[in-house]
């Protein structure tokens, strides 16, 4: 865990919900913590937190603006076309079944993801860029372009998922990086990495 006094940045464990790393942070004393971001609940990785309402619009700031790179690493069912490719597509919220649906259709929000082979073999190692960071990107992204995330019960293959025993999503907020301005600009270039890997 990384702490100064505007961030903390959390290694969260898969099956561990954000809402529940922001209580413990509360209730351990470490102040007037503010949830920056989410993570899906087994997704495994980085999570940052800002103290005090001041570094949270900063941040907030930093989020909207695009100016906080987020580096994922995920494994795949099957083989990537490219070794390296920036996909867009659109991406639609469905509320009644907790689920979101890729199109090409223009219908939706525009999202945009970045991937990089790492390694090929029975499944695939992916680097992923999220130039968008919207709901289930990820997942429901590389499910519309064939390759699920190994171990997704949500928008994977269930048959090859229960083959390999896998319940839980092979899918990893690795690095973060921001790049603030203001107070906080003594964090630019600043690398947070999860030590965590798939």
């Amino acid at each position: 865990m990384y702490q100064d006094e505007n961030l903390i940045v959390v290694d969260k464990e898969s099956g561990v919900q954000t809402e529940a790393i922001l209580s413990a942070l509360k209730a351990a004393g470490m102040g007037d913590v503010r949830a920056l971001h989410r993570l899906d609940r087994n997704t495994e990785g980085l999570l940052a937190f800002a103290l005090g309402e001041t570094a949270e619009l900063e941040l907030l700031a930093c989020f909207r603006a695009r100016r906080v790179e987020k580096i994922y690493l995920a494994r795949v069912f099957g083989a990537m076309p490219k070794a390296h490719e920036t996909c867009v597509a659109y991406l639609e919220k469905d509320a009644a079944g907790a689920r979101v649906r890729v199109n090409m259709q223009k219908r939706g929000e525009r999202i945009e993801t970045e991937y990089e082979v790492l390694e090929t073999g029975e499944t695939t190692l992916l680097r992923i860029r999220l130039h968008t960071g919207k709901t289930h990107q990820i997942r429901a992204h590389l499910a519309f372009l064939g390759h699920p995330v190994v171990g997704d019960m949500k928008y994977g293959d269930a048959a090859k998922n229960r083959a390999l025993h896998r319940t839980r999503q092979c899918l990893i907020a690795k690095e973060l990086l921001f790049d603030p301005e203001g107070s906080l600009a003594y964090l630019k270039g600043k690398r947070f990495v999860s030590r965590k890997n798939l």
